[in-house]
């Protein structure tokens, strides 16, 4: 959904609270998608209501260069509904920009595989290069995500600082921050947008009354250059998912990019020998050249991710937002990104820059996503029972077949996994299809008929 805007300037300002008005400055640390996304809707809710505000951006990093300068570590998937909220935010990815539209994907189980359509041809997901490309990329033919958001922060008006934050302290009630070999500078407001991965987040450990950081654990992404024929070939215009039994492995994706493919393992604590097991498994390697060595990518990374939200994700004239305030479970991080972005933004214009105004309109927005990730760990935790027993396993894919083959049919199964692995949906969709009647009775049905004994060849 598409947050809304205060209709009116400072519907309910209290006199009381520290507010933002012409003349104020403000600093955004991390210009990634959360940074350049609070950065965007500051800014263009101060023209609104006519007040003149000073951002400064910070980020080290150039989106333009490739990895690992330019990186964000992210497998780069986002739902065409994101795309869409975007578009009407007036927010439009070029096609530099989003490399492939997938409108399928095939799952892999141990037992087998089945693919599964664009569900009601409405929920297409884009790929996207958080950079501008992997570690040995020739030649550039795409737009870093990262970077495009980021310009458009900067045409609103921010100013872009290449420098990089290593220290955050007080000064009479007012955040201040120095950057590498800087003084420190005074800020009227802060808002935090780094990663899990980043160093920043220790700057604020005891400085900040409540807040305490993410959840995280340890992920593995690495690409391969494949070139398009080859990918068309293995791959199709399909994101392969893989359902396997391994510990640790809640599920893995390997996702077509132009000349790239690149492959994602989410999951508790990856490691090096679950990663060299997964690349192993036959149904992995049938997905590339035989003559293709899995066992050393070219570019590659174990970046942590966010499992579990930040506590109090705010105070006084200091707000955190996208990974280190709260993000969705495995999924969606770019419009967890925009969804807390915009509504910190809308806050600090419209409503305030204290501890409570955050608390009322801030907060209410990461506790939803909080609570949709409560039950994403129920389904997820459900999914790794389902995958030890094969029969489930096999009554899941009967299921998908027929609902594939029946063109007009309800198609039960396939939306469901296809939100669960894409995150076109909140979890609590997700669940709410898997408990309705007609949908336990289709898979009820499934399981007696996909286990059946039956004669082969009348033997």
């Amino acid at each position: 959904m598409v947050l809304m805007d205060s209709p009116h300037p400072r519907p309910d300002r209290k006199a009381a609270g520290p507010e933002l008005e012409s003349g104020s400055h403000v600093a955004v640390i991390g210009g990634g998608p959360a940074g350049s996304f609070f950065s965007y809707f500051l800014l263009d809710g101060a023209q609104r209501i006519d007040i003149d505000v000073h951002v400064d951006l910070f980020e080290p990093r150039d989106f333009v260069l490739p990895a690992p300068l330019g990186c964000n570590m992210c497998g780069g998937i986002m739902s065409e509904s994101l795309v869409q909220m975007l578009a009407v935010e007036g927010i439009n990815l070029p096609s530099t920009v989003v490399q492939r539209g997938i409108d399928s994907y095939v799952l892999h189980t141990d037992i087998g595989s089945a693919r599964i359509d664009t569900p009601l041809h409405e929920k297409r997901i884009a790929a996207v290069h958080r950079g501008s490309g992997p570690r040995d990329i020739k030649k550039i033919k795409w737009t870093s995500l990262d970077g495009y958001l980021q310009g458009l922060a900067v045409e609103k008006g921010a100013r872009l600082v290449r420098e990089r934050v290593d220290g955050f302290s007080w000064q009479d009630g007012r955040p201040q921050i120095k950057t590498r070999g800087g003084s420190p500078v005074a800020y009227d407001f802060v808002a935090v947008a780094v990663g899990v991965n980043s160093g920043v987040l220790k700057l604020f450990q005891g400085l900040v009354p409540g807040y305490q950081p993410p959840r995280a654990t340890k992920t593995f992404i690495c690409e391969f250059q494949l070139g398009s024929e080859t990918i068309e070939r293995y791959l199709g215009s399909s994101m392969h998912v893989f359902l396997l039994n391994m510990p640790r492995l809640e599920f893995a994706a390997i996702i077509p990019k132009g000349d790239y493919v690149t492959v994602c393992l989410l999951g508790d604590e990856i490691d090096p020998p679950l990663v060299k097991s997964f690349l192993e498994s036959p149904h992995v390697k049938q997905c590339f050249p035989p003559d293709l060595p899995l066992d050393s990518p070219p570019c590659h990374c174990s970046p942590h991710i966010s499992v579990r939200g930040a506590v109090q994700p705010f105070a006084d004239r200091l707000v955190f937002i996208g990974d280190c305030g709260v993000t969705r479970l495995y999924k969606d991080g770019i419009g967890a990104a925009y969804r807390t972005a915009k509504a910190a933004a809308t806050t600090a214009i419209f409503h305030g820059i204290s501890a409570g105004d955050f608390r009322r309109h801030y907060r209410p927005v990461c506790r939803r996503i909080g609570a949709d990730n409560a039950i994403g760990r129920t389904i997820f935790a459900y999914t790794r029972q389902l995958r030890k027993l094969r029969h489930d396993v096999r009554a899941m894919l009967r299921m998908v077949s027929r609902e594939q083959l029946e063109n007009g049919g309800r198609p039960g199964m396939s939306v469901v996994l296809w939100d669960l692995f894409t995150g076109s949906a909140p979890y609590r969709e997700i669940l709410g299809r898997m408990l309705r009647p007609g949908f336990l009775a289709r898979f009820l049905s499934s399981l007696i008929l996909a286990n059946l004994p039956f004669k082969r060849n009348g033997g």
